[in-house]
């Protein structure tokens, strides 16, 4: 591989704003891929899956190249030379990359590397937590597939087409997919693209949503001509998934405290054709009230860590602290509480988090069931997902009944 200079460059800038001015490494990479319009699809990516390679393997990088924060612009390049060397890449003749001690590195990455914490290059606290709450065995295995690079997965919009349809659609523009068993509406691409500027995404004829997170909304066992509520809708990923179950029948409220979320699913809505979703702003309890004992289905797709989607966010490795995670566990249990008030005798509601942690999930709900709000709900099921058993993001889901009123 040769090395371009200016798209080098764009990579420093990017580690400087990530690391010293702690910015979301998605938000940057979209403002460094505007320095240049004549950048190709390559060099493009390139600039962002460097970065993201770098910010992911952070700790291991910067142990080996002995450069603490503030990272100077040297320290990014030396983070840089780093990367070439465990890559196997020349390193060009340039002034910022002199004397780079290639031995040295790999010396310490072959030492490093029998560390753990170092080899997956996590912070201590979360290598500690994770080992406690999954026992050693399983939390190797996993943080080792969470520091993979997630796959590009699609979901089929099948209020607009099949997905044997969507496959030909998107060959006809140069993109290869392959099905993935067990997920029914999922196509997985074979190589990395950007999806977002194909007619058939324009069309609305699909969703880039991960396959663990399309299991969600099938869960909840929905049905067209349902009341069913998305309580934490965010931007509607899930939302646009349970319109397609219901067949565009029945009504849809998507719910959400951010209501700049809940305008962005609007747009999106119209692009996948959507009819039946009701958006609401929860800007008082009075919202939630004006619910109560009316929904068939509830989704409560709890804010958590993200520990189980650290694969498409490296950088909320060096972000999360565990501060964060008591702190919104705190919120998970107010909300279960809360908001299951919603669910009408006889309806469903499942629980789901983006976490691998047991304290966010499992424990949760049966905190839940022993709760005055939990004693009229019965537990029916729960699913953990592996990324290291299922080869996608970890994600958590459990599925309650209201039970009816006994006269």
């Amino acid at each position: 591989m040769r090395l371009h200079r200016n798209l080098v460059f764009a990579v420093i800038d990017a580690l400087g704003m990530i690391f010293n001015e702690n910015e979301y490494a998605d938000k940057v990479i979209e403002k460094v891929l505007r320095y240049d319009k004549r950048w190709g699809a390559r060099d493009r990516g390139f600039i962002a899956e460097t970065t993201y390679d770098i910010v992911r393997w952070k700790r291991l990088y910067t142990e080996i190249a002995e450069v603490n924060a503030p990272y100077s612009r040297q320290n990014l390049f030396r983070l840089f030379a780093v990367w070439c060397v465990l890559k196997g890449i020349e390193l060009p003749d340039w002034k910022q990359l002199e004397e780079t001690p290639e031995r040295r590195i790999k010396g310490r990455f072959d030492e490093l590397s029998k560390i753990r914490k170092f080899r997956e290059s996590i912070p201590d606290w979360m290598d500690e937590r994770g080992a406690k709450a999954l026992g050693n065995d399983l939390w190797t295995k996993e943080i080792a597939a969470l520091n993979t690079q997630a796959e590009v997965i699609l979901r089929t919009n099948t209020l607009k087409t099949t997905k044997e349809k969507l496959r030909a659609a998107l060959k006809a523009e140069e993109i290869e997919t392959e099905t993935i068993s067990r997920v029914k509406d999922a196509l997985k691409l074979v190589v990395r693209k950007n999806v977002f500027v194909t007619q058939a995404f324009k069309d609305g004829l699909f969703e880039v949503q991960d396959a663990s997170s399309q299991l969600v909304a099938p869960y909840l066992e929905v049905g067209p001509g349902q009341r069913v509520v998305d309580a934490c809708a965010g931007a509607g990923g899930k939302t646009l998934h349970l319109a397609s179950l219901m067949e565009n029948k029945g009504q849809l409220i998507a719910m959400d405290i951010y209501e700049s979320k809940l305008k962005k699913l609007k747009v999106r809505t119209r692009r996948n054709g959507v009819h039946n979703v009701d958006t609401r702003a929860i800007e008082s309890t009075k919202v939630i009230k004006k619910l109560y004992n009316s929904a068939d289905r509830l989704l409560l797709d709890a804010p958590c860590s993200g520990l189980g989607v650290i694969r498409r966010n490296p950088d909320s490795k060096w972000k999360l602290q565990p501060e964060f995670i008591d702190k919104i566990k705190g919120v998970q249990g107010d909300i279960l509480r809360s908001y299951s008030k919603m669910v009408k005798p006889g309806g469903k509601m499942v629980y789901a988090t983006c976490s691998i942690l047991p304290e966010e999930n499992s424990e949760q709900v049966q905190s839940f069931l022993a709760s005055e709000e939990g004693s009229n709900f019965t537990f029916e099921k729960e699913q953990n997902i592996y990324a290291s058993e299922h080869g996608f993001d970890g994600f958590y889901m459990a599925l309650l009944t209201k039970n009816r009123l006994i006269f």
